[in-house]
């Protein structure tokens, strides 16, 4: 079996820098890797993360365009929100009750860190926000080498045999930074977390979708 990191550069090579987060000031921005540049650009990764969790990329954008339209992209203005019309706002990415208090938790949190990169555990004593959320928020919003975990990965992982179906987020995480951070550091160590995750969800996307799984990249790397 190839290496993790091996499958990491075959996949960049199979469909380049994907560049994700934040999006609506920038929409993708390939081989950039300066954002997010402002305090709006941060938020905005807050919100997506969140508004992620359970549905589609597609949805998160258009939740996240009703509430550019509602001047909402701002910590103090999503707390100001009449709670109908956040709940509105942000429908199409599904379960939107719920979402609408983690924003609102989220909204809080951001406030009071005035700016201060926040600790792991800070971030999952937030309600609303797990593993993958809290690792999302610091390697895309913080730039802190912190690998996501996400079922595409998982899926994946299990498929060509890296670990097993009863594998955990942090035996995964544990497995990819381990052998990552052999070859990486610093800056480039962030970019590579970032591009994997991103990467194996383009790939998840286009064929791990339903089973039989099967393309070209995994029959090179049994």
């Amino acid at each position: 079996m190839s290496s993790i990191y091996g499958l990491y550069e075959r996949l960049l090579s199979e469909y380049g820098t994907q560049g994700w987060w934040p999006f609506l000031d920038t929409s993708y921005h390939k081989d950039d890797y300066s954002y997010p540049q402002n305090s709006k650009q941060l938020f905005e990764i807050y919100l997506g993360v969140v508004l992620t969790q359970n549905a589609t990329f597609k949805s998160v954008v258009q939740s996240l365009e009703n509430l550019k339209s509602l001047d909402a992209l701002s910590p103090i203005k999503v707390l100001n929100l009449d709670e109908h019309i956040l709940k509105e706002a942000i429908k199409p990415s599904k379960y939107y009750n719920q979402k609408a208090l983690y924003l609102q938790n989220v909204a809080h949190f951001f406030m009071a860190q005035n700016g201060k990169t926040p600790s792991r555990a800070d971030l999952l004593s937030i309600k609303g926000i797990g593993e993958e959320s809290s690792d999302s928020i610091l390697l895309y919003g913080y730039n802190e080498p912190q690998m996501i975990i996400d079922a595409y990965t998982k899926r994946i992982f299990t498929h060509f045999g890296f670990v097993g179906e009863g594998a955990k987020y942090r035996d995964l995480k544990g497995l990819i930074e381990a052998e990552f951070s052999k070859k990486l550091s610093g800056k480039d160590l962030v970019i590579a977390y970032q591009e994997f995750h991103a990467l194996l969800v383009e790939h998840a996307k286009r064929f791990y979708s339903r089973k039989p799984y099967g393309c070209s990249i995994h029959a090179e790397f049994v």
